[in-house]
């Protein structure tokens, strides 16, 4: 499963970006994805993760509220609406994908996409 992330870009600080997580691999309906960032010399963040279903999500504390994640199988697609960006949020968004249940760890997932940048002005 080959992941593409894009959507990225650059805001001022309260608008927002969608960005997208997309592969042509055909089981991609039947896996968990998650969403993870990582700002310039900082760790690998969890941000937000969904089951194959779209029945199950959750979210880091930190965009609780303000981040959406959402899937569309039939176009083998998984979305991650940002509201409210703030000038912490900037990072490279990272994107993968898991044959079981969603999870806030990055070592459960064994397929990633490229990454993303997205740049929150003040």
């Amino acid at each position: 499963v080959q992941l593409q992330a894009f959507g990225g870009g650059l805001v001022e600080a309260g608008n927002s970006l969608r960005l997208s997580c997309t592969t042509s691999g055909r089981f991609f309906r039947t896996y968990a994805v998650g969403w993870f960032r990582q700002a310039p010399g900082k760790e690998r963040d969890f941000v937000a993760a969904i089951s194959w279903s779209g029945g199950t999500t959750f979210y880091a504390d930190s965009v609780q509220g303000r981040f959406t994640i959402s899937r569309d199988n039939a176009k083998n697609t998984v979305y991650l609406q940002m509201n409210s960006l703030k000038p912490e949020d900037t990072a490279v968004y990272y994107c993968a994908a898991d044959g079981g249940t969603p999870s806030q760890s990055a070592q459960k997932y064994d397929h990633w996409g490229q990454g993303t940048l997205v740049t929150v002005s003040s």
